[in-house]
């Protein structure tokens, strides 16, 4: 076809106007993130972020979510119900224009909701267009109303069903199978981990989780409930519930300033890392923003002030720098904000400016006012400052002994790295292999034009109790940061990584299937975690899948992953014998190969984070000292094998 043909097809016709709910469905990702398992959540979230508008407004204060036998959502609570009478300008039942355009609803009123949670306000509409069904019950002014639809598209027009005491609205939907990719499955502790944030984010709100699904051990349904009496305090005591707290109160502050509400909860512990977690209108925002730089900057200009003022600092040879007031603090900070503006690749970062001063004067008045009537706790903080001043410089040598050893040694690369052919990071994959032995197989067994192969001596560092020197001196740690090709950072960000310089874009932990193995990649993950969370973020870290079992029968052989595929293959066989796999370094090259590194046929789980909080509290529970939250979660989880973070 000539270019001129072709020019002439591209007319007006070939343009698709795209409008309301046919877009949502066309281009779901750009209302719900993705069409994955976070997507799917994610629309639990929209329709209880509705409820926590009410809830915000202070015209409700109990919601329910049940998840039903067929994977149909349930999310009621007891605010003023949504509007039925009919609106002005669509001449249909306020009910209907909400549910069925886009951008409608009380939380573009500013007379309605002072502010609101949701994915930048898109509401239950969007929830709407991705189910296959979804039906909507209104308790309003002695009445129940009611309105079925599918596919975003109302079949009938709201009706009036009967007599109520009661007020409230309930949704009730069916995600559509036909635009999320997995399986209608949706996960109990993930929604469990995100109402449980909810609560803590909004005090006195009675927040319940039923599953209808599975029942425990008496005959009842899976279910919990949250309620938090003080908010943020609590949910920094359940964050930190696993480390050694330095003092006994939690320093916490909730006001508002220059119009913006604020609340801020933290606390200092004997661990090395910081954990800073912020919320705008009730989304986490993962990127940070102008709320977090307004609390560090109140933050160190507050302690620094008084920490001068005390004399403390008057031996001190070297300047305190921002990161040694944060080692060893977890703090919460949640800002409320009428229209608030995300930046940021994931759009989670904050980018309105007024809320810098806002936070950083409520941070400064709160601390300024902690100092002066406990200087017990401010002479134990002003130490561990210090401290992490002295270990800073420590890091900073060793920092420089690996990065002088990089340039001296000339590529850089460790000795006992197996290094690829081709040199297109996107291209390339590395096996972070346990032990030697296994390395050798791996390296027998990989394609060495894309596949590198990297042995880690047993278990590396827990890095959960090591001082930030301690971990660039380590010699397993610092093998992984030179093969991985990013730098460890400059002082002033210790952590950041010039992702650009990665040369690998699937780095790959291959341990064995035993509790040794799943502790070495719990490590690694760890450290990842600790201080290369980026590459998580970015999804370039996977956990090897190697199988469990092979089956042999005459001629016949396969491998099973699981029990189940193992009696479905000895079924299918008539039987035969039973291999089990203990470790990497039982299976020969070619077997490696073909289960678990031959991307044709081997199965990897990406490692993600759904909840930053949680997964911060998990790894300090699964690393930290405190054993007996350790071995409940252990004893709790062992059945799955494995940990989704």
């Amino acid at each position: 076809m000539s270019e001129d043909a072709k020019n002439q097809q591209y007319s007006a016709d070939s343009i698709q106007a795209l409008e309301g709910m046919e877009h949502v469905r066309k281009r779901p990702s750009m209302y719900i993130g993705d069409v994955g398992v976070r997507g799917l959540h994610h629309l639990v979230y929209e329709v209880v972020d509705n409820s926590i508008d009410e809830a915000m407004a202070g015209h409700c204060d109990t919601i329910d979510v049940v998840i039903n036998e067929d994977n149909s959502i349930s999310v009621k609570d007891n605010g003023r119900g949504i509007p039925v009478d009919i609106h002005k300008k669509e001449g249909v039942s306020a009910l209907e224009v909400v549910m069925t355009k886009i951008g409608a609803g009380g939380k573009f009123d500013k007379d309605s909701y002072k502010v609101s949670g949701g994915l930048h306000g898109v509401g239950v509409s969007v929830v709407n267009a991705l189910s296959s069904k979804l039906k909507a019950t209104v308790y309003r002014d002695g009445t129940i109303y009611e309105q079925e639809y599918e596919r975003g598209k109302a079949l009938y027009p709201v009706k009036s069903i009967g007599k109520t005491e009661e007020r409230g609205t309930m949704v009730t939907f069916k995600a559509d199978e036909t635009i999320f990719q997995s399986e209608i499955d949706f996960s109990y502790e993930t929604l469990s981990t995100r109402l449980r944030e909810l609560s803590f984010l909004n005090k006195r709100i009675k927040i319940g989780l039923i599953d209808k699904r599975n029942k425990d051990e008496k005959g009842e349904f899976i279910q919990e409930h949250f309620y938090s009496e003080i908010g943020l305090p609590e949910f920094i005591r359940y964050l930190d519930g696993n480390r050694e707290q330095l003092t006994a109160e939690v320093i916490a502050m909730e006001g508002e300033k220059n119009g913006v509400p604020v609340e801020v909860a933290m606390v200092y512990n004997t661990s090395y890392n910081e954990n800073l977690h912020s919320y705008v209108n009730n989304i986490n925002t993962h990127e940070g923003g102008t709320h977090l730089s307004g609390f560090r900057r109140g933050l160190t200009s507050t302690l620094k002030k008084y920490a001068e003022q005390s004399g403390m600092l008057d031996k001190l040879k070297f300047d305190i720098a921002g990161d040694d007031f944060r080692e060893g603090l977890t703090a919460i900070i949640s800002v409320k904000v009428q229209e608030p503006q995300f930046e940021g690749q994931t759009k989670t970062k904050l980018g309105n400016r007024e809320v810098t001063a806002a936070v950083s004067q409520a941070v400064s008045e709160m601390l300024t006012d902690y100092l002066e009537e406990n200087p017990n706790d401010a002479k134990i903080i002003v130490q561990k400052v210090i401290l992490a001043a002295q270990a800073r410089h420590a890091a900073k040598k060793a920092r420089e002994m690996v990065q002088r050893k990089t340039v001296m040694s000339g590529g850089g690369l460790p000795g006992k790295l197996s290094d690829c052919a081709w040199t297109d990071p996107e291209k390339c994959e590395i096996f972070l292999v346990e032990g030697d032995s296994a390395g050798g197989t791996a390296k027998l067994g990989r394609d060495r034009n894309f596949q590198a192969i990297l042995p880690l001596r047993g278990k590396i560092l827990n890095v959960e109790k090591a001082m930030q020197h301690k971990v660039f001196e380590n010699e397993e740690i610092r093998n992984m940061f030179t093969a991985l090709g990013v730098t460890i950072g400059t002082e002033e960000d210790s952590k950041a990584l010039n992702l650009e310089k990665l040369r690998y874009h699937k780095i790959v932990i291959m341990c064995d299937a035993d509790v040794d193995g799943s502790h070495i990649a719990t490590l690694i993950l760890t450290f990842f975690f600790r201080y290369m969370r980026e590459l998580i973020e970015e999804g370039y870290v996977f956990i090897a899948a190697p199988p469990l079992y092979l089956v042999k029968k005459g001629a016949k052989k396969a491998y099973a992953w699981n029990e189940k595929e193992r009696d479905a293959l000895v079924e299918e066989f008539g039987g035969g014998t039973i291999q089990r796999y203990k470790g990497l370094g039982e299976m020969n090259a070619i077997q490696l190969w073909d289960t678990t590194m031959n991307p044709e046929f081997r199965t990897m789980r990406r490692v993600t984070i759904d909840n930053g909080t949680e997964a911060d509290r998990v790894f300090s529970m699964l690393m930290g000292d405190d054993v007996p939250p350790r071995r409940e979660f252990i004893e709790k989880n062992a059945i799955y094998a494995k940990i989704d973070i």
